[in-house]
């Protein structure tokens, strides 16, 4: 494909409003797609997005095909769908979409946290859908963003590679040349169980803010949150749960990459221990804690990534106590269960599938 491909962008955050400026900038045709109204009123009226960003980096007024908070009209001339929410949505999004999708469009979850792309499917299934549609994920979100008004947004990087992995796995090559003008970043990801496990933020998010609480409580977060909030002690919890998460992967036949490995690819930071990588990473200094416990780092990271992570663990005879104890931590404080609000794997349909059939699904998807 090249730029006649069309793009419906469903969100109107930090991270969709920049992407549907970005490919509008870039001449495809953009439809954006939030879910209340007022919300992209502005967006609507000026029929476009003013887009600032770093020096060199993309910028000016990105005009769209069509702002709409209706399913069916955002889904209707859309080759490829970009969801850029919340991971927490995902579910009522994949029910929302089920009745207007069409034989192949593609929907690419940015990113799909961990099992995201499994979820979705399922749902779909649930609901009904026959189209034969790609379900694919990116790893993280190739943006850093954020939503400067109500009709502009501001990209302040862009990340050279994101893994991206279709489910099947064997889509992935249709999914990567489908985007490959507008996002030739995107990169093979092998097969969502790589993206999903590959998921730094569930190991980095949750426990930092966790064993961070009463001083977030006590200063609204004014300290630097992997700097101040990274002690000797708390580092050696990350690597425990560091550990569990490659050895969950093990148990899939999976290398995933160690916290340490991550931060000298994306980052060039080194460390005999993660305490030393951590603060050896010059792109952390500055960077605040979050202001609130009521925070995504809890709300979206514990439900969505490491609840699939530590549920994969217990059923493949994983030892994922560390993690147990962050997601308990977790439903202690927030006063709710995200064992039961989570990702678990009776809820993505594959509770009693052997190493085996799981593999078999995710890379051929049969």
């Amino acid at each position: 494909m090249s730029a006649d491909v069309s793009y419906t962008v469903i969100g109107a955050g930090h991270g969709g409003k920049a992407m549907a400026a970005h490919l509008a900038l870039m001449g495809f045709r953009v439809t954006l797609y939030n879910r209340t109204a007022e919300n992209v009123a502005a967006i609507k009226a000026r029929r476009g997005i003013d887009l600032a960003s770093f020096e060199g980096g993309p910028h000016g007024f990105g005009e769209l095909e069509a702002v709409t908070s209706d399913m069916g009209e955002a889904l209707r001339g859309a080759d490829v769908v970009m969801i850029a929410v919340p991971s927490t949505a995902h579910v009522e999004l994949a029910r929302a979409a089920a009745p207007h999708l069409r034989d192949g469009q593609i929907v690419l979850l940015n990113p799909g946290r961990t099992c995201g792309a499994i979820e979705f499917k399922h749902v779909l299934l649930d609901c009904g859908c026959t189209a034969d549609v790609t379900v694919a994920e990116a790893e993280t979100f190739i943006y850093a963003s954020r939503s400067d008004g109500p009709a502009q947004a501001r990209i302040f990087g862009i990340k050279e590679a994101v893994p991206v992995a279709a489910l099947p796995a064997n889509r992935t090559a249709r999914v990567l040349e489908a985007i490959s003008t507008a996002y030739p970043q995107f990169i093979d990801g092998v097969s969502v169980l790589h993206t999903g496990l590959n998921n730094m933020g569930a190991i980095f998010h949750p426990a930092l803010t966790l064993l961070n609480a009463g001083r977030i409580e006590s200063t609204l977060g004014e300290f630097q949150f992997y700097i101040d909030g990274v002690t000797p002690s708390v580092a050696r919890v990350l690597e425990v749960l560091d550990r569990e998460r490659v050895t969950v992967a093990s148990s899939l036949g999976i290398r995933a990459r160690t916290a340490l490995e991550w931060l000298k690819m994306a980052y060039g930071a080194t460390g005999e221990v993660l305490h030393e990588a951590i603060h050896n990473q010059p792109g952390y200094h500055g960077i605040q804690a979050p202001p609130t416990l009521t925070h995504r780092y809890i709300t979206e990271d514990v439900p969505m990534s490491l609840v699939p992570i530590a549920s994969l663990g217990q059923r493949y005879g994983v030892s994922v106590r560390g993690m147990d104890s962050i997601i308990r931590l977790a439903c202690f404080i927030h006063r709710t269960d995200y064992w039961r609000r989570g990702r678990t794997l009776d809820k993505l349909g594959i509770d009693n599938w052997s190493v085996s059939e799981l593999t078999q699904y995710v890379m051929q998807g049969v």
